[in-house]
């Protein structure tokens, strides 16, 4: 047993919330768990995307020993003095349902696990944006896939782009994001402005073998907004 696994549970979980609070002014139960390790980044991430039912589902340890996390994380919250303010967790996809933490459900555990900690130190205006990003929507993201032969999981086509969908990959056509444009990475004025104008957007990325990660290659924007940046910019195309 390594001295890390040693530590008293209530000495890990203060050391995984102080180094994310110090990181970014507040912290999550779900932050903790990532801290600790008891949270596979990449698993959280599927997590956001909606391809897992519930978190807890997907967490590296036992129920009664999570329990005790949670108690621990939300007593060292207290004795912070820190704010707690509840956050919208909803899935990366375009139906947008609300991210199931337990697997029980209760509203009592799933609020705790939305519940992010301020810290009183921020201006205010500070906490205000935090509350603000919290709580926005996250953005849909669309791949690139490497294997040219996948297949859509509701109508069995395919294409150059897919999203993921807890059944498995969708078609734009079917995901209702068929009639986007897509804008490639590379003008960031163009593409802050068309962002801005346009009601649907999707980042998209493909998976780098080099460099094990998925890397963004642009943005999928709805036409009539891009068509009208263009013009203001004096762009004939798009490179």
């Amino acid at each position: 047993m390594t001295r890390h696994r040693k530590r008293p549970l209530a000495e890990r979980v203060a050391h995984a919330a102080e180094a994310v609070l110090a990181e970014q002014g507040h912290a999550s139960f779900v932050d903790v768990l990532l801290g600790m390790g008891w949270l596979n980044p990449n698993t959280a991430a599927a997590w956001r995307r909606g391809q897992i039912e519930c978190l807890e589902g997907a967490i590296l340890t036992a129920p009664p020993r999570l329990a005790e996390a949670m108690r621990l994380f939300r007593s060292w919250a207290e004795t912070k003095g820190l704010s707690a303010s509840p956050a919208a967790y909803i899935a990366r996809t375009p139906q947008r349902p609300p991210l199931r933490f337990s697997r029980s459900g209760d509203p009592a555990v799933e609020e705790q696990y939305r519940t992010h900690w301020i810290s009183p130190d921020l201006p205010e205006k500070k906490r205000e944006r935090l509350v603000e990003e919290a709580n926005r929507p996250p953005e849909l993201v669309v791949i690139q896939p490497l294997n040219k032969g996948w297949k859509c999981h509701r109508c069995g086509g395919t294409g150059g782009l897919l999203i993921m969908e807890p059944p498995g990959p969708a078609c734009l056509s079917c995901a209702k994001l068929g009639d986007l444009e897509f804008l490639p990475s590379g003008n960031a004025l163009l593409t802050r402005r068309v962002k801005a104008k346009s009601a649907r957007t999707a980042v998209v990325v493909r998976f780098s073998k080099r460099r094990g990660r998925y890397e963004r290659q642009g943005l999928l924007v709805e036409a009539k907004p891009l068509a009208a940046v263009m013009q203001e910019l004096g762009l004939d195309r798009l490179e």
